[in-house]
């Protein structure tokens, strides 16, 4: 088994969509083994990503999980490509194999360190923000999108959770997505999450006069224990999950320099604190 394999994003989501099919027909994974003639140890690699199946593979599981139809073809046509070692994804950001991998990588990964430009991290968003975020989602999507992501905070407050370092460029803390009073609530659960051992909150000053590595756009690092790490970046219409050595290297430099760049934890509680006071004055509160 190599070890670019076993970190291959695609191979992750196929693995995450394959457990979820396998957990609604309410079969384990023993029984889900037996009934395709190979081992338990099997079907959890493939749904860990260790061990990718092949095409043929995939589609002898989905027969014996009942998938069919354009499901089963998009399945099946998902593990063709799962050895490519960036995957790029067009189209609507949140998109369901994307977004089961990066749900996979928050519950797998020991370390996250995630540049914030213009939007607060959705692992630390609360419901009105993340609304205000979500203008453009059509109506009928949004409280399934807004459940869903609140839940995803939970990956913060279990035991053995990830220690978390957000990043957040100032200019986010001065935007008011959803009017000033939901800023401040937001900015205050900021303040809360930062107590947390396991999250780092730092801001990163406005007015550079050089170049650094956030005027690059936002960007997500993770860090395993078992795994190389991983890079997610997300723009308005196109998503990308990297592992080639060298660029991860490159965005674990610029996490690194960012930090140095930003203010340190106290200071930047100070900060998001002054800022909770101007949105409440601004929102006439005492």
């Amino acid at each position: 088994m190599s070890r670019t394999t076993q970190a291959n994003p695609r191979a992750r989501a196929l693995g995450a969509e394959l457990r979820q099919l396998r957990e609604e027909a309410k079969l384990g994974v023993r029984e889900l083994g037996r009934r395709l003639g190979i081992g338990h140890t099997t079907v959890w690699r493939y749904e860990s990503g260790t061990k990718p199946p092949s095409p043929e593979d995939t589609a002898s599981l989905l027969t014996a999980l009942g998938v069919t139809g354009a499901e089963r073809e998009r399945i099946i046509e998902m593990s063709r490509s799962v050895r490519e070692p960036n995957w790029l994804s067009s189209g609507v950001p949140g998109m369901r194999e994307e977004l089961a991998t990066l749900i996979d990588f928050e519950r797998s990964a020991t370390h996250i360190t995630e540049m914030c430009t213009l939007v607060i991290s959705g692992l630390l968003q609360t419901g009105d923000y993340a609304r205000a975020v979500m203008a453009t989602v059509p109506s009928e999507q949004v409280e399934t999108r807004l459940a869903f992501r609140l839940s995803r905070r939970e990956v913060l407050e279990r035991e053995n959770a990830p220690h978390f370092v957000a990043i957040i460029a100032e200019a986010a803390l001065w935007e008011k997505l959803g009017g000033a009073s939901v800023m401040a609530e937001q900015l205050r659960y900021l303040l809360k999450m930062a107590d947390r051992g396991n999250v780092t909150i730092q801001v990163l000053p406005a007015g550079a006069d050089t170049w650094h590595p956030a005027h690059a756009g936002p960007f997500i690092l993770f860090e395993f224990d078992d795994q190389q790490p991983i890079v997610h970046l997300e723009h308005y219409r196109t998503s990308a999950f990297l592992r080639k050595v060298k660029d991860v290297a490159d965005y674990r430099a610029a996490a690194d320099k960012l930090r140095q760049r930003a203010m340190s934890p106290e200071a930047s509680k100070e900060f998001i604190a002054h800022r909770v006071e101007a949105f409440d004055n601004e929102n006439g509160e005492p």
